[in-house]
């Protein structure tokens, strides 16, 4: 079989070793007699899976442990509406830069849960260059500022990490993430579609400054909660078993 390369803008080429052992593995884990895809979410396996899949994204990527990580369901645009209803906390206000259709996506979705600033647009242009930030109408008391720092459809990346100042910079990386070294630090919040660089799609990867967790609205749904889903990853709990019995469960460890 001639291996083809894909250079759009969608899933990334994986290397044959991972391929080869993730058949080697779908039918037998390590001994376990099942695949990953039909073993308990609260067995020892799985934990460990988790727990290493945490572990290599922290080191590949540089994230220190002021951060939380989290694997999500529904892609990046599933974030769009997750991401206010889970920062805005007690502002009424968000800073938004427009760059493109991923841009424009996020912006209608936090339309719907406060007051969105649109600080700086190059949609009159065509989307065809990304405007100076002196001229962003940026805002002190905004609950966050976000950007797309690569628009794949348009073609339009961004050639430098915005200064946010107090305000939490918020950025979808997901056509970015893994792909060159990042400082982890200048940023509140990074969320990315694995897709792209990262895995299969369907998976969001979420790091997000601990100081921002427990600010969500009392409207969101306790599975778009970040501060719930922490509770619930496997990498920050602890598995009791109730003695004499089959019962498992996580808690905040």
């Amino acid at each position: 079989m001639s291996r083809a390369y894909n250079f759009c803008a969608g899933p990334a080429t994986l290397p044959e070793p991972v391929l080869r052992q993730a058949r080697e593995e779908m039918l037998d884990w390590r001994g376990t007699g099942m695949s990953v895809m039909e073993m308990s979410h609260r067995s020892d396996e799985f934990v460990e899976i988790a727990e290493t899949a945490e572990k290599d994204l922290r080191e590949l990527a540089g994230v220190s442990d002021d951060y939380a990580v989290l694997f999500m369901q529904g892609g990046a645009s599933s974030q769009f509406s997750t991401i206010p209803l889970n920062l805005l906390g007690d502002k009424t206000s968000a800073d938004y830069v427009n760059t493109g259709i991923w841009s424009k996506k996020a912006i209608a979705e936090a339309s719907r849960y406060g007051q969105v600033n649109v600080v700086a647009s190059s949609e009159s242009s065509g989307f065809a260059s990304i405007p100076d930030q002196d001229s962003w109408a940026t805002s002190a008391d905004a609950a966050y500022l976000h950007y797309t720092p690569n628009e794949t459809i348009g073609g339009l990346e961004f050639d430098f990490v915005p200064e946010s100042g107090s305000v939490p910079l918020v950025a979808d990386m997901s056509s970015t993430m893994l792909s060159r070294p990042l400082d982890v630090s200048k940023f509140g919040l990074i969320y990315a579609g694995a897709q792209k660089n990262i895995g299969p799609s369907g998976l969001v990867v979420v790091i997000i400054r601990k100081d921002l967790l427990g600010k969500a609205l009392k409207i969101t749904p306790t599975m778009m909660n970040y501060q719930s889903l922490r509770i619930m990853t496997p990498c920050t709990t602890r598995r009791r078993h109730t003695p004499g019995t089959s019962q498992a469960w996580y808690s905040n460890g």
